[in-house]
């Protein structure tokens, strides 16, 4: 499975309301897709959000969003960097 980065811009800012019924109609489409939401960053100014997805590839990612009518600018796959511990 590859982790997947979903970038989002809003104008104007996105309210809580939106972002359930974003969820509600995107719940079916992962199951459907065999997508994992793992995590979501939301700016303060609710302009942006970046959200990380497992999946197969883009392309299933790509799909929920798009039947789930939810807004999307970019997907892209990640490496996720970790921090090594640097030695005495």
């Amino acid at each position: 499975m590859s982790r997947i980065i979903v970038e989002r811009n809003f104008e104007p800012p996105l309210t809580e309301e939106e972002l359930k019924a974003t969820e509600a109609r995107m719940a079916p489409c992962l199951e459907l897709y065999d997508v994992r939401w793992l995590r979501s960053f939301w700016s303060g100014d609710r302009r942006r959000m970046i959200c990380e997805y497992e999946a197969q590839d883009v392309a299933s990612v790509r799909n929920v969003q798009r039947e789930a009518a939810a807004k999307f600018e970019r997907v892209w796959a990640a490496d996720v960097l970790e921090e090594t511990p640097i030695a005495p």
